[in-house]
């Protein structure tokens, strides 16, 4: 998924991590993306940037979209990092620059690694399911990683843990003794927690890594805080074990890992390590050079916004 913000400020990230727990409620905006379809953006949120390496946490939905074109998001490009496309209902048609034609249906995981360059688009198919929701997340990839080359993942099998009143899918690194088979390449996890009514757990937790629950639909208290849809709740560092209530059936994806010790600058759909690293990749882009083409999609694809005329260096972790 893009980042459609016409004018999108270069954010520096990572090094931000606090030393223990914590419970900050942070605020969406909204995007549109397509007919029908606005996302509510969590990170990168005033003052959270980062949650581990997770940088960028989109959710969507649900939406009636029966007579609606759904998700219309021309070809693009990335650089720098992962993206994770999770479905709750409706369905992604995915096409890059690799050749890479798949669609994506709820609870299977799209996993698209940039590596250096690589452009795709993404769709509602045609026809396509009357309800959409899901969300997009991206990964930065740290500096052994962002060089490699592109890779596209489609896992439609995920490992579950079961525990009274949970169902958890692994979505990317290990739960309890369950590992998806998604590439990462820092230390890390995503997982969707499915809560029964009348759920009331302790879900154990890796103590060195951060972590974020969004909640994706239904209330969920997370250490007794409130979580709506649409909204995610950063947890800081340093917790062996989180309480998780629903009173009524309910889902929340878990996101962490291991604070992400790398200053990076991100801009529109581009990670780098100075300002120079994007405005190459824009002028790349806007070329037509080193982040290939995509084939099929009917339509143009998407020009890059305009750089700020002040550049933004990264910087270190805000505690």
């Amino acid at each position: 998924m893009s980042n459609l913000d016409l004018k999108p400020a270069p954010t520096s990230c990572g090094r931000e991590a606090g030393t223990g727990p914590a419970k900050d409620l942070l605020t969406a905006r909204q995007f549109p993306l397509g007919a029908g379809t606005v996302v509510r953006r969590l990170l990168p949120n005033l003052g959270r940037r980062m949650v581990g390496a997770w940088c960028f946490v989109d959710h969507y939905g649900p939406d009636d979209i029966a007579d609606e074109p759904g998700m219309q998001v021309p070809p693009h490009p990335h650089m720098g990092l992962q993206t994770v496309s999770w479905l709750h209902q409706g369905e992604v048609l995915h096409r890059d620059s690799l050749g890479s034609l798949q669609t994506v249906r709820p609870y299977e995981l799209g996993l698209m690694t940039s590596g250096r360059a690589i452009s795709h688009s993404e769709e509602s198919p045609r026809p396509h399911a009357r309800h959409l929701h899901g969300a997009q997340l991206w990964v930065a990839l740290p500096e052994a990683g962002r060089h490699l080359a592109p890779t596209f993942e489609h896992h439609p099998d995920l490992p579950v843990v079961t525990a009274p009143g949970l169902r958890a899918t692994v979505i990317l690194g290990t739960l309890d003794t369950a590992t998806s088979p998604g590439t990462t390449h820092a230390p890390l996890v995503g997982a969707d927690l499915a809560l029964t009514g009348g759920a009331d757990l302790r879900l154990p937790l890796v103590p060195d890594f951060e972590y974020a629950v969004l909640a994706m639909s239904g209330r969920v208290d997370v250490d007794g805080v409130p979580v709506e849809p649409g909204s995610m709740l950063y947890l800081g560092c340093g917790r062996p074990d989180l309480p998780l209530r629903a009173a009524a059936d309910a889902a929340v994806l878990l996101l962490g890992g291991e604070p992400f010790d790398e200053k990076i600058v991100m801009w529109w759909n581009f990670i780098g390590r100075t300002t120079d690293d994007i405005a190459q990749a824009r002028t790349d882009w806007m070329t037509g050079t080193r982040f290939g083409e995509v084939h099929g999609y009917a339509g143009a694809r998407l020009p890059a916004p305009e750089l700020p005329t002040v550049p933004l260096k990264a910087r270190g972790r805000e505690r």
